[in-house]
C-alpha cells in the first residue's frame, strides 16, 4: 500500500469524484452530458465517448488534487490512458489524487427489500490488476430498501468481500446504499448503522476501511463512525438528491466527505467550450468542497 496515498486519504481535505459510471449507467451519463444514444452504436463507440468525457474532466484545471481527495474509476477507465500515462498513474502522479476502482459488477435482483452485489468472478486478478496499476482502493455498491434480513445480508457480503480486498492490499470502500425513497428511511439507518459497528468492531484498526452511505436523515448520525478507528474515512453518495440538496445535507454532517457522481457532472456539457467547461466545473467542485470541510 502507497504510505503517501494512505496518508493523503487520512489527512487530506477534499472529496472523492465518483467517475465510474458502467455499462448500465453510461448512456444516461453521456445523455446528461449532452450525447444523445444516436450518436453512437455499440459498446466500443460508447466507452470511448465517456472516456472522452472523464479525460476532459481530470485533465481540467478545475480538477485539482488541493479540493479533490481520490476519484473513483470505472475498470475501463483504469485500462485507457489520459495523456500518455495510465489513468491512475496520472490520477496520482500529475494530480494528486488517490485512485480507486469499481469492482462490482451490478446489483442482483431485489430480495428481502435489498440488492445484494452480482458475483464477482476473478475478482483476485483484478485486485493484483489494480494494485500493479496504482490503485489505492475499491468501490462496491449494494442497496437496501427495507428493514430486515436483505439489510442483514448485504453488511455481510460487503464486510465478506471487503476482507478479500483488505488481504490483497487495497482499501474498500463499503457502500450499502439506503434508497432515499424509502419511507422507512430513519429506522434503516439506525439498524444498519448498528450492523455496521459490530462489524468494524471484528476489524484490525491497521487495516481500516472507507464507508460509502446514503446523507442520513438525522443530522450528525455517522459521528461514531466517523471517529471509529477501522474507518479511514466516512465518504456520502449523492444518491439522487439534486447537488444543492445533498450539498446541503453534507454541510450538516461534520466529518463526512462527499463521493458524489451524477451531482459532479450535473451543468457540464459536450457542447460548452473549455472555458465555460473548466468555469462549470470549477464552481461544481468548490460547493462539493466547501460541504464536505463544513
Amino acid at each position: 500500500m502507497n504510505s503517501d496515498q494512505f496518508n493523503k486519504a487520512q489527512h487530506g481535505a477534499g472529496f472523492i469524484a465518483a467517475l465510474d459510471q458502467s455499462g448500465g449507467s453510461t448512456p444516461k451519463a453521456l445523455k446528461l452530458y449532452g450525447i444523445a444514444e444516436d450518436a453512437y452504436s455499440g459498446d466500443e463507440e460508447m466507452f470511448n465517448l465517456v472516456h472522452e468525457m472523464r479525460t476532459r474532466i481530470i485533465t481540467s484545471p478545475s480538477f485539482d488534487g488541493d479540493r479533490i481527495l481520490g476519484a473513483i474509476l470505472f475498470e475501463d477507465t483504469m485500462d485507457r490512458q489520459i495523456e500518455g500515462r495510465d489513468t491512475a498513474d496520472y490520477l496520482w502522479n500529475v494530480k494528486q489524487i488517490v485512485p480507486f476502482l469499481k469492482v462490482d459488477k451490478g446489483l442482483a435482483e431485489e430480495k428481502d427489500g435489498a440488492q445484494v452485489m452480482k458475483p464477482i468472478p476473478g475478482l483476485d486478478d483484478l485486485l493484483a490488476r489494480a494494485r500493479d496499476k496504482g490503485v489505492f482502493g475499491t468501490k462496491m455498491r449494494s442497496v437496501i430498501k427495507l428493514p430486515g434480513s436483505g439489510l442483514d445480508e448485504v453488511v455481510a457480503q460487503q464486510f465478506e468481500v471487503g476482507k478479500q480486498i483488505l488481504a490483497a492490499g487495497l482499501v474498500p470502500i463499503i457502500e450499502p446504499e439506503v434508497d432515499i425513497k424509502a419511507a422507512d428511511k430513519a429506522d434503516i439507518e439506525t439498524t444498519l448503522k448498528q450492523g455496521l459497528i459490530e462489524r468494524l468492531d471484528a476489524l484490525d484498526a491497521s487495516t481500516p476501511v472507507i464507508l460509502k452511505l446514503t446523507l442520513p436523515e438525522v443530522d450528525g448520525f455517522f459521528r461514531e463512525l466517523v471517529d471509529h478507528p477501522a474507518v479511514l474515512k466516512v465518504v456520502a453518495l449523492s444518491g439522487g438528491y439534486s447537488r444543492d440538496e445533498a450539498n446541503a445535507r453534507l454541510a450538516r454532517n461534520p466529518g463526512v466527505i462527499a463521493s458524489f457522481s451524477r451531482a459532479l457532472t450535473e451543468g457540464l456539457s459536450a457542447q460548452q467550450g473549455d472555458a465555460e467547461f473548466n468555469q462549470a466545473l470549477d464552481a461544481t467542485i468548490e460547493s462539493i468542497y466547501r460541504a464536505s470541510i463544513a
